[in-house]
C-alpha cells in the first residue's frame, strides 16, 4: 500500500464492484488506536456529522486493499487490517437509496492505526477526530451500518 500512496483520490465509478443482486460493494475500516480506547472518525463530505473511512471497492485490488486505500485517502492514516469485520447490509430506506447513492454492502475490517500523515487526498473536505467508544456510539447513531461496525470491533467500550 505504502508505495501506491498517492495524494489523489479515485473519482467515478468505472471500476466498481457490485454484488450479484446488484449492490456497490463498499470497504472500510474501523480505524483504532493501539491501546484500543479510541476510534478516528473524519466529517462526512455529504452531510454534517461524522463517520469512518469507506469507499468503493473497485475491480483491480482486493477487499482489504480498498478499506486501506478509503482509510488514507479520507482520514490520512496508514494502518494495519487486525481482522474482518464481516459483511452489513444496507440501512436506508428505498426512499433514501438514489443514482448517486446506490444500495451498498458494506464489508468492514478493524484495524490499528500506525501512523497519521499531516497531508492527505481529502485533507481539504475532512477533518478528523479520535472518539471515545461512547462519545463515538452517539456520532454514528444516524448511520446503523457504521455503527454495527464499530460494534463488531474490539474498542473498549
Amino acid at each position: 500500500m505504502a508505495a501506491s500512496r498517492s495524494m489523489e483520490s479515485r473519482t467515478g465509478r468505472n471500476k466498481q464492484r457490485y454484488s450479484e443482486s446488484g449492490e456497490r460493494l463498499v470497504a472500510g475500516v474501523v480505524p483504532l488506536n493501539e491501546a484500543k480506547t479510541h476510534v478516528l472518525l473524519i466529517q462526512s463530505t455529504r452531510r454534517n456529522g461524522w463517520v469512518i473511512p469507506k469507499g468503493g471497492w473497485e475491480s483491480d485490488e482486493t477487499c482489504t486493499e480498498a478499506a486501506q486505500r478509503e482509510a488514507w485517502e479520507e482520514a490520512g492514516i496508514i494502518c494495519s487490517v487486525d481482522y474482518d469485520l464481516g459483511q452489513i447490509a444496507e440501512t436506508r430506506t428505498p426512499k433514501q437509496i438514489s443514482k448517486d447513492a446506490p444500495k451498498a454492502l458494506y464489508q468492514f475490517y478493524q484495524c490499528t492505526v500506525t501512523r497519521e500523515e499531516r497531508e492527505w487526498p481529502e485533507m481539504h473536505k475532512r477533518n478528523r477526530w479520535w472518539a471515545t467508544y461512547t462519545e463515538a456510539k452517539t456520532y454514528l447513531a444516524h448511520r446503523p451500518e457504521l455503527l454495527e461496525a464499530l460494534n463488531r470491533s474490539t474498542i473498549q467500550r
